[in-house]
């Protein structure tokens, strides 16, 4: 029996929290983050409030990614690099850039997101939050090649934290306009290498990974020289 035209004319899950997203997007932008309720962006977006708890659970839901989703991702990237050596290396590299390239994707929103948490004290802490879920990832992947028990893993939190601060480094460079597209995937390579600083003789593997995606697994630094440099990195959420 075939569709009446109004089953076959309403708009999916996926296009409803597009239209959800666009409309509170251009809300913010016009009244202020504060000046938004979930009501107005139902309204702008030609559905109702039932409607928009279906798809969001929340305002600052629509603001941000789906980070759940993209964390899968890079944790199931990082699962098919279990062996030491340039297979982990290449999943590390890998990995970090599914998450660059999905902002990249996501273009002109992304830089209105980056416009918000600028501006909003519970936006700031909310990113900082999914940053630390990222760091977590990296960090109890390394593990399995470090050795290391919880309590106890340094080099995976030193690497974590490294990996991390040279994608957000990259990030905030393409949402303030300094690099494309291209050019922000070109820099990942070198901020990910800059990262940890150049290896020294014997100090342990690297990876040139197309060319310029590089991952250094020791730093010829001092511990205690690095260690607060990167907890203050990694404290900032990107802006």
């Amino acid at each position: 029996m075939p569709e009446s035209s109004t089953q076959s004319s309403r708009p999916g899950a996926g296009e409803v929290r597009d239209r959800l997203r666009a409309a509170a997007f251009a809300l913010f932008e016009e009244r202020g983050y504060d000046a938004t309720t979930v009501g107005d962006i139902a309204e702008a977006a030609g559905v109702g409030r039932t409607t928009f708890f279906r798809a969001f659970g929340s305002k600052e839901d629509v603001i941000f990614p789906e980070h759940a989703a993209l964390i899968e991702r890079v944790r199931g990237r990082l699962e098919t690099a279990t062996a030491p050596g340039a297979a982990t290396l290449i999943g590390i590299a890998e990995a970090t850039r599914l998450v660059l390239e999905h902002y990249l994707q996501e273009g002109d929103v992304a830089r209105a997101r980056y416009r918000l948490t600028r501006t909003v004290a519970t936006l700031r802490d909310r990113e900082l939050a999914s940053t630390l879920q990222y760091h977590r990832v990296y960090r109890d992947a390394l593990r399995s090649w470090t050795g290391e028990e919880a309590g106890s893993d340094l080099r995976a939190e030193l690497v974590a934290a490294a990996v991390v601060t040279a994608h957000n480094h990259v990030l905030r460079r393409w949402l303030r306009g300094t690099v494309d597209d291209a050019g922000a995937v070109e820099e990942l390579g070198a901020a990910l290498e800059q990262a940890l600083d150049h290896p020294s003789p014997g100090a342990g593997p690297s990876l040139d990974h197309a060319g310029t995606s590089v991952v250094v697994l020791r730093t010829p630094r001092d511990v205690d020289e690095v260690l607060p440099a990167l907890r203050r990195a990694l404290a900032e959420p990107p802006r």
